[in-house]
């Protein structure tokens, strides 16, 4: 496994840390892996409100007043809708990188990618955000890369003006 790289950090006393009661994960010395959640767990959410909406009308069949079906209506629009917006994130940030490797053009130096969601199904995108590997950068741009198949969207690249030059 590689070695990572020093990341900058803003020293805290351990003292004035215990006093804040600051939590570990704020300690910027502790690098561990992280990974986007899986939207897909919005599947599991739809589960609760259909569950509560078959336990509300269950009560409205036992005595419950008729204006609770509103609720129902309301779980049940709630449930579809997360049943619908639960994307599986089969890509991964290493493979939309690799995609915006592939289809900017230019060398890739820097890159940083995160997640978005898209439309009212909120479709995760990852956006990939891409530096020449020139130094300093002359190019960088926005690779957008489905996060479902991993085609990618679309690209837009710009020249980065140096310093001293009108862009």
């Amino acid at each position: 496994m590689t070695e990572r790289p020093a990341m900058p950090q803003i020293p805290v006393p351990a003292d004035v840390a215990a006093a804040a009661e600051m939590p570990s994960d704020l300690d910027a010395g502790n690098l561990t892996e992280y990974a986007v959640p899986d939207p897909a767990r919005r599947h599991r959410a739809a589960v609760v409100y259909w569950i509560a909406a078959a336990v509300t009308s269950g009560g409205i069949l036992a005595g419950l007043p008729i204006a609770m079906w509103s609720a129902v209506t309301g779980f049940v629009a709630i449930a579809v809708y997360h049943h619908l917006a639960g994307w599986h994130l089969a890509i991964r940030e290493e493979t939309a990188l690799e995609a915006a490797n592939r289809a900017a053009a230019f060398p890739i130096g820097h890159a940083s990618a995160t997640v978005g969601f898209d439309g009212w199904r909120a479709r995760p995108v990852w956006n990939v955000l891409v530096f020449s590997a020139d130094e300093p950068p002359s190019s960088r741009g926005l690779v957008r890369v489905d996060a479902t198949t991993g085609d990618v969207i679309e690209t837009y690249v710009e020249e980065i003006a140096a310093v001293g030059e009108k862009a």
